[in-house]
């Protein structure tokens, strides 16, 4: 058994400015997409990417993430509560943000972004999507130094207790997100993206890889106190991953006949 170090969640403190753990790994994340997305760049000549166009979009991807992740959050999450006090909408500092509302915002944000530029949709995500994990990595060890969504009770020799929670052994699901949804759907992403894919093939295989994951670990993860399981004992994780696989499956279908009809 485990024992979680039990961090500060404020990483440094600059007089009456205090940077939390947690908004730290966003900046990690971040960095890191910018980091290897450039390194892509320069060694894989077939996405015609330029530097420019890398900051632009994560511009955008930035946008989407942080007001598609807090309104998801409410609207998923705990819509009844912020219907009653909307003002705490705003109040990000007590903490809030959902993947699902995230990732819906930067799909949006990447479509005015695509509209704006006359460009691809489709294109920009397949050039993005491998570059996703490393910023749902750093969010997760975010989530693990935070002592927050923790795991379910476990025997596991690798079962971790968390003091501020309780003295139950629990599955460390933070860190098995950080290494699936992380680490693996990067590694498989970043090989598969290396060569030139049909149009939405390595965004279809983002949804597809990202949906099973969090569906999987979704069984080890503590279900939200305020929501508890939904129908069928699956949790909102779980049914908001459904349709990302849904549509993941689609979109590699459509993938596969779009290259079939474009080379004949």
């Amino acid at each position: 058994m485990l024992v979680h170090p039990q961090f500060d969640p404020v990483a440094v403190h600059l007089g009456p400015l205090a940077i939390r753990w947690y908004g730290l790994m966003y900046l990690v994340g971040f960095a890191l997409v910018w980091v290897v997305g450039r390194y892509a760049i320069r060694t894989r000549p077939h996405l015609a990417w330029t530097a420019q166009d890398l900051d632009d979009a994560l511009f955008y991807g930035i946008l989407g993430t942080i007001l598609g992740g807090r309104l998801g959050y409410v609207l998923f999450y705990k819509f009844g509560e912020y219907l009653v006090e909307p003002w705490r909408i705003f109040f990000v500092w007590e903490g809030g943000m959902s993947f699902h509302g995230g990732f819906l915002g930067v799909i949006i944000a990447l479509w005015w972004y695509a509209r704006s530029r006359r460009q691809s949709w489709l294109a920009i995500t397949d050039f993005i999507a491998p570059l996703v994990p490393l910023g749902l990595g750093a969010g997760r060890l975010g989530n693990f130094i935070n002592a927050e969504l923790w795991g379910r009770a476990a025997s596991v020799p690798w079962a971790t207790v968390f003091p501020a929670v309780d003295r139950v052994p629990r599955h460390p699901s933070q860190l098995y997100e950080f290494a699936l949804e992380g680490v693996v759907l990067f590694v498989v992403l970043w090989w598969y993206a290396a060569k030139p894919r049909p149009r939405g093939a390595v965004s279809a295989w983002f949804l597809i890889g990202y949906g099973v994951f969090r569906f999987a670990v979704e069984f080890t993860r503590e279900p939200d106190s305020f929501l508890g399981l939904l129908a069928f004992n699956l949790s909102m994780g779980q049914w908001l991953s459904l349709p990302m696989i849904v549509a993941g499956i689609a979109l590699l279908v459509w993938a596969r006949f779009y290259r079939a009809t474009n080379s004949r």
